[in-house]
């Protein structure tokens, strides 16, 4: 069962993030996997149900995986590339140069039968994520046996099977210790989600991709991309190109082919989506906008007053219409984030363009502040998203 819920912290910096995901893998792993810890085998998330023996095998130096039945056909390799990742874990740590055609051959792994019964690989809140792993006793040695609904199961059947193997210093080979392993598991929350604030800490593309292995290895399963904030925008916006003129410099900025990259590559090479993680887009409004002025300065109340957004400006909704269009190119989940949190409105009412508006809308700050919410709401629904706030919008 797994106990992570909806990770939403304003995470200062994606090195920090990556840190603190592999701190979170080896502590909490180890006090999750209390009662399976004695022999170094250590299961985290902690599964929903676990039975384990007192046996050992070695995995075959020519392990492979092996499609059996089901449906599934890996059109878009999402399991083949799994699949590469769990041997890059595996033989990663050590130079497995031990040969294990001098081992007793019935205590040798040759491969994992994997069965998929959905034919769909598409990523969306909600998709079954559950999933059984066999290894068997060193009696019945030849294959172990993953079975998942969707492929995405399957991905988090091998972080876990990963998770039982270990190099052995004697005989330089990989072996599983306390078989045979019967695990049947599924998470707690459809929504597992890390947050990375590239805004205030900018942070290159290969930095972003390192975030997305470390979630997939803790089966999270949304990165929650707060891509810009009062301090920058670094986003390249088609719609309106002046925007990312509010980034730190030229040299920090993402494209909407950078964006591609982290969520669906062009050439259908979907990073993210091969780790079974979705990417959450977060527009951060009415407040946390200031950036958005230094490219289009109309967007503020006033050069003196430059925070929240000019709620009495229509170019301020046809700007958010325009971002959101153009997110809806390539974020494809389908849900977007709206922010909406720590606006101080004082603004609206100090600059008499602004002020004038709220008269003539019979409206106060408050009023106002709804009233734009629900504009960017009604914008992001009609992209086809369904919407996201910060808590505090609703207090």
């Amino acid at each position: 069962m797994w106990v992570l819920g909806v990770t939403e912290r304003r995470v200062m910096g994606a090195f920090w993030v990556l840190n603190l995901v592999l701190f979170l893998v080896q502590v909490v792993g180890i006090k999750g996997a209390h009662g399976i810890g004695e022999h170094g085998v250590r299961i985290w998330p902690m599964p929903l149900s676990v039975s384990h023996g007192h046996k050992s095998l070695y995995v075959g130096k020519d392990f492979k995986i092996m499609r059996q039945g089901g449906k599934y056909k890996d059109a878009s390799g999402i399991l083949k590339d799994g699949f590469s990742r769990f041997l890059a874990v595996v033989k990663g740590a050590h130079v497995v140069d031990g040969d294990t055609s001098k081992l007793d051959q019935s205590r040798v792994l040759q491969g994992l039968s994997v069965f998929i019964s959905s034919t769909k690989d598409e990523l969306q809140y909600g998709i079954d994520e559950s999933y059984k792993l066999l290894v068997p006793s060193p009696d019945k040695p030849t294959y172990a046996h993953l079975e998942a609904q969707t492929v995405y199961g399957a991905l988090h059947g091998l972080q876990t099977f990963s998770q039982l193997c270990q190099f052995n210093f004697s005989s330089r080979v990989i072996e599983i210790l306390m078989t045979p392993w019967i695990i049947n598991d599924q998470p707690r929350f459809s929504f597992r989600g890390l947050l990375i604030d590239t805004s205030r800490h900018y942070q290159p593309l290969p930095i972003i991709k390192n975030v997305i292995d470390s979630m997939a290895y803790a089966k999270l399963n949304v990165l929650h991309w707060h891509i810009v904030d009062t301090q920058s925008f670094p986003l390249e916006i088609p719609s309106y190109p002046k925007l990312w003129d509010g980034a730190y410099s030229t040299s920090e900025r993402y494209t909407m082919a950078d964006a591609a990259e982290i969520v669906r590559h062009v050439l259908c090479d979907f990073y993210a989506q091969k780790r079974g993680i979705n990417v959450l887009a977060e527009l951060d409004v009415p407040g946390h906008a200031l950036s958005w002025g230094k490219g289009y300065p109309s967007l503020w109340p006033s050069k003196d007053c430059q925070e929240p957004l000019d709620v009495s400006n229509e170019f301020t909704f046809k700007v958010i219409d325009g971002i959101l269009s153009d997110f809806s190119k390539v974020f494809k989940y389908k849900f977007v984030h709206l922010g909406g949190d720590e606006v101080n409105t004082s603004c609206w009412t100090l600059t008499p363009h602004v002020s004038k508006w709220l008269k003539e809308h019979s409206m106060n700050e408050s009023q106002a502040y709804q009233y734009f919410v629900l504009q960017a709401q009604k914008i992001a629904l009609s992209h086809g998203y369904e919407i996201v706030n910060w808590y505090g919008f609703y207090e």
